[in-house]
């Protein structure tokens, strides 16, 4: 069942998914070569509960840490460790956090050091799909149009989509319905509905669709060991059109990056004052 938020509960949605954004932001200055994955798990979790919130992850279905952070050809759900990254890595780094009862859930790839040009490609490919679906998160609009767009635009560029991972709702769970894949049929699914809210999150392989599974029972790697990409906002449905909760703007702060790709879907916070 599809859970709608009133315009108060947006707005501590808001908060929440904001405070996900600072800490990716926060962690934007520290990806660089020689760091550890746990020191940057570390850092999210001292800021996520200096900001009045508690790390999301940390103890969700026995998670064990705050970040799930996954490196080159690991998908999703990677568990933070003492490996020092090195140049020419990517680090798709997925935070959450809990406050005032509601989740914030995103994620964002990052380069650590120059990166090859074909991953350049992958990463904006990926982000670029990200913005594809949300254009899609209209009332009246089905699950299947936001997969479809994600879908058409990587695979046009022979990208693997990853099947048994998706989105989802959001709210006072981690995962609500509906399901958000990146796949799927134009018109197929549930129907979108004013003050709903999803988190859309593209994962996609420069090879095959194909994962695996390690034995932690947490870390999911492309079957073929080529890289995998990975963004990820969270949307609600107001008046009718996608605005995000989330944003990458703090990420683009620290990075030195000029982007307008949010611009269509920013959330004037007035349009919550009922």
């Amino acid at each position: 069942m599809i859970i709608t938020k009133t315009k108060e509960e947006l707005k501590l949605m808001h908060e929440s998914a904001q405070i996900v954004s600072k800490t990716l932001g926060m962690l934007a200055k520290e990806v660089k070569p020689g760091v550890t994955s746990l020191h940057l798990d570390k850092l999210a979790e001292e800021f996520i509960r200096d900001h009045g919130a508690v790390p999301g992850f940390l103890g969700l279905y026995d998670f064990p840490n705050t970040l799930c952070i996954s490196p080159n050809a690991q998908v999703v759900h990677g568990i933070p460790n003492n490996k020092p990254l090195e140049e020419g890595d990517i680090l798709s780094i997925d935070c959450g956090a809990l406050k005032n009862q509601f989740y914030g859930d995103h994620a964002y790839t990052f380069e650590v050091g120059e990166v090859d040009e074909d991953i350049k490609k992958l990463i904006k490919i990926t982000k670029e799909s990200l913005y594809k679906g949300v254009a899609q998160f209209v009332e009246g609009n089905r699950v299947g149009d936001v997969g479809y767009a994600i879908q058409k635009y990587t695979e046009q560029h022979g990208y693997g989509v990853v099947r048994e991972l998706v989105g989802h709702g959001l709210g006072k769970t981690m995962h609500e319905d509906p399901q958000m894949p990146n796949y799927g049929k134009r018109g197929r699914g549930k129907k979108f509905i004013e003050g709903m809210t999803v988190a859309i999150e593209p994962m996609i392989n420069m090879g095959t669709k194909r994962i695996k599974q390690l034995p932690d029972g947490w870390t999911i790697l492309t079957s073929d060991g080529k890289p995998s990409i990975h963004f990820e906002h969270d949307v609600a449905l107001i008046n009718g059109k996608p605005k995000l909760l989330s944003t990458f703007d703090y990420v683009h702060q620290a990075l030195g990056i000029n982007s307008n790709e949010e611009d269509p879907f920013r959330l004037d916070i007035s349009e919550l004052e009922s």
